[in-house]
C-alpha cells in the first residue's frame, strides 16, 4: 500500500509542477486542463468556480492582475482509492519575484482515466486581512 501512497504522491507533484509552469507561461487553459470537468475552486471571498470555462477564467483574470509565478509544497496526500486529498502551502509572486500573497491550499484530487486531476480547490491567505 504504501508504494501506491508513493505513487500518488509523485503524480500529484508532476501535477502541481505542470500548474506552476502553465502559471509561469501565463497559460490559464493549460491550468484548467488540470482540473477534472466538473472541478470546482473555492476561492476567497466569491462564489464556487465550476466547470473548465470558468477555472479557465479565474486564472486568467489572476494572471491579468500580475501574478507571475505560483510555488505549491505539498506537506500531506492522503489516499482514498480514486481519491486523494493534498494538503500543501503556496506562494505568489508578481514581477521581479516579489511574493503577493502566501497561505494554505487543500485540494481533493480525482482519478480519471489513469490521470490524477484536481477535483475541488480551496486555499486562503495566510496574510493579516487589511485593516478597515
Amino acid at each position: 500500500m504504501l508504494s501506491t501512497i508513493t505513487n500518488i504522491g509523485a503524480e500529484i507533484q508532476r501535477t502541481n509542477h505542470q500548474f506552476e509552469t502553465s502559471f509561469e507561461q501565463g497559460d490559464a487553459a493549460a491550468i484548467a486542463g488540470l482540473y477534472t470537468s466538473s472541478g470546482v475552486l473555492l476561492p476567497t471571498g466569491m462564489e464556487p468556480i465550476q466547470g473548465p470555462a470558468g477555472i479557465q477564467a479565474f486564472w486568467q483574470g489572476a494572471l491579468d492582475m500580475g501574478c507571475k509565478q505560483v510555488r505549491l509544497k505539498t506537506s500531506d496526500v492522503e489516499e482514498l482509492a480514486t481519491t486523494a486529498i493534498e494538503l500543501g502551502t503556496y506562494t505568489l509572486f508578481g514581477a521581479n519575484e516579489q511574493q503577493m500573497d502566501h497561505g494554505k491550499y487543500l485540494v481533493v484530487w480525482k482519478e480519471q482515466k489513469g490521470q490524477w486531476k484536481l477535483h475541488q480547490d480551496i486555499w486562503n491567505s495566510s496574510l493579516p486581512a487589511p485593516a478597515q
